[in-house]
């Protein structure tokens, strides 16, 4: 339930610190803010008196930082709350997915007990919205979207999301499209395939179809894109006219995207411009061992990225904690950001582009009128907390707190 209160003593970044010319660390100072209705209605100085007729909850000087969005898991495939078992060997991903079937099938647990259970580890950590991947094939029917959604709405009061009907096994599977029509017309806002070339084994009627199904149900697109070099850039752009001659710029995403990480640094600034005058935004999970987008070009070429867990602790991988302050982290490794500026602009890939400080150091966020959903964190300023995965010791939505740490 919404209430009104005052957050006081929370850290909030104000500017940069500079010696001769260059930045050498980030200005703080405390602040108090008033929250109401779900909102940051008031921001003052930590120094300046705003009176005790509120309740007050004290930040005690933590780092506030905006709330974090997962914009790639599978809430239908963790085996979260199960006993622990590892991967079994596959071939490729058709095998893959058939070893998934089968022990989803065959699991004690229902789709809604192991998702709320991952929902609860992805809040922990600071995510209070999730973009949600959700199986759709005919021998599951809409069964895993129903279970997610029972979950989601378990957790309702406590983060926001949105449900891709996805197409793992392949689109133009007989029967596939009907039920991804289904799907969104009993609540998922999404639509989504894989591998069009080496799953659906046709590009173009996969994308077409694809495209259509969007089309028709006033649907986004996420595209899981794994085909490497030349082959995955080609998917893209044609993924790219269609989406163009469709009218549906910025209602596009594509994952993973691997292949725009396998060609040149000129290739990618190419594939960066079409994919940008596409409003086609790209989400990387950042795994180890593969060819990741080159985020760099990216963003300075003005695409959007963002970065998600994907698989946690499920058929496809046995690792993965939720945390997407952590997996953020990896790209500062990856592009070697060590600065302060470049670390704490790491964080906008986690928060919908959201960051404290702006490049030049003005203050960007919070600011009034903005929802209140944050966290609170033990860090100094925000590239501390980027470069050491700093400690959530509390995480807010619409201005309720819905996870506190006592430890």
């Amino acid at each position: 339930m919404n209430r009104t209160y005052w957050l006081t003593n929370a850290r909030l970044e104000t500017g940069y610190i500079k010696e001769n010319d260059r930045v050498a660390g980030t200005k703080t100072e405390l602040f108090h803010l008033l929250i109401e209705d779900g909102n940051i209605e008031k921001i003052i100085k930590g120094s300046v008196p705003f009176g005790n007729e509120l309740p007050v909850k004290d930040a005690k000087g933590l780092l506030l930082l905006p709330s974090f969005i997962e914009k790639h898991v599978h809430l239908d495939k963790t085996y979260m709350g199960e006993d622990w078992r590892a991967c079994i060997p596959a071939s490729g991903v058709i095998e893959r997915c058939e070893i998934e079937k089968n022990i989803l099938a065959s699991i004690p647990s229902s789709t809604k007990q192991r998702a709320e259970a991952l929902l609860e580890v992805l809040l922990s950590y600071g995510s209070t919205h999730v973009r949600t991947h959700v199986d759709i094939y005919p021998e599951a029917g809409l069964h895993n979207l129903e279970g997610v959604q029972q979950a989601l709405e378990t957790y309702s009061n406590r983060l926001s999301a949105e449900i891709v009907a996805f197409a793992q096994h392949g689109l133009l599977r007989p029967g596939t499209v009907q039920l991804i029509r289904e799907a969104v017309r009993n609540g998922a806002g999404i639509v989504g395939a894989v591998d069009p070339a080496t799953v659906d084994n046709n590009i173009e009627a996969s994308l077409v179809q694809l495209m259509d199904l969007a089309v028709e149900g006033n649907a986004d697109i996420d595209l899981h894109l794994h085909d490497p070099g030349h082959l995955g850039t080609f998917t893209m752009k044609r993924l790219a006219y269609l989406t163009k001659q469709a009218g549906w710029e910025g209602r596009v995403a594509v994952s993973h995207a691997f292949g725009l990480g396998d060609v040149s640094k000129e290739e990618a600034i190419e594939m960066a411009g079409i994919l940008r005058e596409a409003g086609i935004s790209i989400v990387t999970s950042l795994p180890i061992g593969r060819n990741i987008p080159p985020v760099n070009i990216l963003t300075d070429c003005g695409v959007d990225v963002a970065v998600g867990n994907d698989n946690i602790y499920d058929s496809w991988w046995p690792t993965g904690n939720g945390d997407v302050l952590e997996r953020a982290g990896r790209l500062l490794e990856r592009f070697r950001w060590t600065d302060e500026v470049s670390l704490g602009q790491t964080l906008k890939y986690i928060t919908g582009g959201k960051t404290l400080l702006d490049h030049e150091g003005n203050q960007s966020w919070p600011k009034v009128g903005d929802v209140a959903s944050m966290v609170l964190v033990e860090a100094s300023c925000t590239a501390e907390a980027v470069a050491r995965r700093a400690k959530r010791k509390a995480v807010i939505y619409k201005g309720n707190v819905v996870f506190e740490s006592l430890q």
